[in-house]
């Protein structure tokens, strides 16, 4: 990460990433580009159902493969490139065989660098086996939930899970969360951590920035009067909330409020709940 000179407000707290040092291309692959529209927080009948998105530069969807069909097949890096709709760098392989892919880039890979997707796969950095193939205390990410669905778990920059104890057809992992879940042994999983480590350090320093991210401005409720929400009115300063807690505009509470169905079938799964540290309960 880079700090920006101090010329105005904007820069002096801004900490932007420097990309010339990791990325080796500027233009993605044209054949896994498509053009996309985003929703801006709208269902199908265009009315609000997300509040704060709109607006935002355009943006290219590269498709990124999830489901790793091509086994067996060696794939060789070709390029380093940055994603605008997610945190993590991708990177354009080319199989053996001639196709092109783009994949999550895995920290510490080199240009030319080959990977493999295989159940005989040596666990590397970048290659992809099935769970019960790798050791405890490995660490891992695009994880599988349900098998053939693709990943799903563990893609963000800077994220890696970590296996824990191998039992019969399941395996532990430990989540980025802190979470402890059972998932099939027969899954599969990609070998490493995802690129990008230093996201989670970045700091935009504007406003405009996050508007050019698609992120329009937030209200306090406190802000408001009483007719517009709960927490709105009052003389001078008051505390957020009511006697019941804190509230979204509709009334409905909010701010560490399990949402989770307690019926969900995949609780039996859950050895242990993630760290929540607004709610320790």
């Amino acid at each position: 990460m880079r700090a920006t000179r101090p010329t105005s407000a904007g820069q002096r707290n801004r900490l932007v990433n420097e990309y010339s040092k990791y990325l080796t291309s500027s233009r993605p692959e044209k054949s896994l580009t498509t053009g996309f529209r985003r929703g801006s927080g709208r269902n199908a009948f265009g009315r609000i159902t997300t509040r704060h998105k709109g607006g935002g530069v355009k943006r290219k969807w590269r498709e990124i493969d999830f489901l790793y069909l091509k086994k067996d097949i060696p794939a060789f890096i070709r390029s380093f490139e940055y994603d605008p709709n997610r945190s993590g760098f991708i990177a354009l392989v080319t199989y053996k065989d001639g196709e092109k892919k783009y994949i999550l880039l895995p920290e510490g890979m080199k240009i030319g660098q080959a990977i493999l997707t295989s159940e005989k796969a040596p666990v590397e950095p970048g290659n992809r086996t099935l769970l019960r193939q790798i050791p405890v205390g490995t660490k891992v990410y695009n994880i599988e939930l349900i098998l053939g669905r693709g990943a799903v778990l563990v893609r963000s920059a800077g994220t890696s899970a970590e296996v824990i104890a191998q039992e019969g057809d399941r395996t532990t992992i430990k989540l980025p969360s802190g979470e402890l879940r059972k998932v099939p042994s027969a899954n599969w999983a990609s070998v490493g951590s995802v690129s990008n480590s230093e996201h989670h350090f970045l700091r935009l320093g504007k406003a405009g920035r996050m508007r050019r991210k698609g992120v329009r401005p937030r209200v306090r409720g406190t802000a408001m009067n009483p007719v517009d929400h709960p927490h709105g009115g009052g003389e001078g300063r008051t505390l957020t909330g009511r006697r019941r807690g804190p509230a979204t505009p509709w009334g409905k509470p909010a701010r560490g409020v399990k949402t989770r169905r307690k019926k969900n079938r995949a609780n039996v799964f859950i050895i242990e709940r993630r760290k929540n540290i607004r709610n320790p309960q």
